[in-house]
């Protein structure tokens, strides 16, 4: 295994002179979808931010998505240098990402079409499925691939069991594009333990974590208004039970003269018909603390950073986490992160300096660590000022697109072939 990364104070530059030819595949994550729906989130905003920070660095950049719309052009540009490429597999339509399994054939026979007329330098699929599809187009033109999960059969299995709605061969064809491509970029350490149990050794494996926009998601700025209680905590993300708002709710009768904002989840004019709204509503008021639980619904990009201004400290409690995005974006804006000890958050948030690390579903070690940050502003400010500079000097999308390139080079320098036998 390596750990790529830029040095600390130093700014990113180019490693070469030669512009690659940088095939980016996301099937049903796309960089043009607006975001907040089930199969919309962390992925769409890191194709998204990894293709224009390779642009940035001077690389020509296609990202192949599923066309779900009769309306969409075959190719739309998103910004210099990057171009969005819809693929046609499937029915023009939304199709929930765990059905679209049996059109990733389609899926791959086209890459294979459009790379043979004009081939790009390497490829670099994103998620099981987009995988599979370049696996069979990249072993057939004998293109380099690189492959990043962002999320593994394994652990959602694992933690939802007879609730996972994955395909029943999910993590076989895992495994088979793990050990197929010539490298798998895992985002964080716990990554690579799951993919060496599942047989993936870690000399194939190098370490890249997700990134941040951090002109964007910064200290200064405006500030989102608050309620009438002394403090104010924050939980951001997609509303499903497994990001813990239950555990919020249920800290939060430990925590007096605090107020929970859940952000999230349906437009706002949805919010009283929404299912997990509903239920998560109804465990405040079981736990008498309704009336300090306010529910925003989904929220504009725009948006966010004013949120999180807002806050006095920001929760993050899921019961596993593949990366988890929020937590930079808090420690970006200075304040202090109190999440749960899984996935990539064992890596983001550093304890004691970045904010607190609980075990997770554990309403009562919430509460307590939530609590000491509370009572103590200058801690608070400490730990704020202390994320902030983890951030820039780790997470910066300029910073994650040059540890990228990084092993695009090895590969290239390195490797033949993908040797992937479906």
């Amino acid at each position: 295994m390596t750990y790529v990364s830029t040095p600390t104070g130093t700014s990113p530059g180019p490693l070469g002179p030669d512009t690659m030819e940088i095939a980016l595949v996301s099937e049903h994550a796309s960089p043009l979808a607006a975001l907040g729906g089930v199969d919309a989130g962390g992925q769409n905003v890191h194709v998204a931010c990894l293709a224009s920070a390779l642009a940035d660095r001077g690389h020509r950049v296609t990202v192949h998505t599923r066309r779900d719309s009769p309306d969409l052009p075959d190719r739309v540009p998103l910004r210099e240098g990057v171009e969005v490429h819809h693929v046609p597999a499937g029915p023009p339509e939304p199709i929930p990402k765990d059905e679209l399994l049996p059109h990733m054939g389609a899926f791959g026979r086209h890459l294979a079409r459009t790379w043979r007329a004009r081939p790009p330098d390497l490829v670099h699929s994103h998620f099981w499925m987009s995988g599979l599809a370049s696996l069979w187009a990249a072993h057939r033109l004998r293109l380099p691939m690189l492959h990043t999960y962002h999320a593994l059969g394994t652990v959602k299995q694992r933690h939802q069991q007879d609730a996972d709605t994955s395909p029943p061969t999910r993590i076989a064809w895992e495994t088979e594009v793990g050990l197929g491509c010539n490298r798998v970029l895992a985002t964080c350490r716990d990554e690579v333990v799951e993919l060496e149990r599942m047989g993936i050794p870690a000399e194939r494996i190098t370490i890249v974590p997700c990134g941040v926009d951090t002109d964007r998601f910064t200290p200064r700025g405006p500030v989102a208004g608050r309620g009438p209680y002394r403090h104010q905590l924050l939980q951001l993300g997609r509303l499903v039970p497994r990001k813990g708002a239950a555990v919020s709710i249920a800290a939060l009768t430990l925590l007096p003269d605090t107020e929970l904002v859940v952000v999230g989840g349906p437009s706002p004019d949805r919010l009283d018909t929404d299912p997990e709204v509903r239920r998560l509503r109804e465990i405040a008021r079981a736990a008498g603390v309704a009336h300090r639980v306010r529910f925003t619904g989904g929220v504009s990009s725009e948006e966010v950073p004013p949120l999180l201004r807002a806050a006095d400290v920001v929760l993050c409690p899921a019961d596993y986490e593949p990366f988890g995005i929020v937590p930079l974006e808090a420690m970006a804006c200075a304040k202090p992160v109190v999440a749960s000890a899984v996935g990539g958050q064992l890596d983001t948030v550093a304890d004691p300096g970045t904010g607190r690390l609980v075990p997770p579903r554990d309403p009562e070690a919430l509460a307590r660590a939530t609590g000491q940050l509370l009572a103590d502003p200058a801690v608070r400010e400490a730990c704020g000022a202390a994320g902030r500079r983890r951030v820039l000097s780790r997470y910066g999308w300029s910073r994650v697109a040059a540890a990228t390139e990084a092993a695009y080079c090895s590969v290239l320098d390195a490797a033949p072939a993908v040797t992937g036998v479906i």
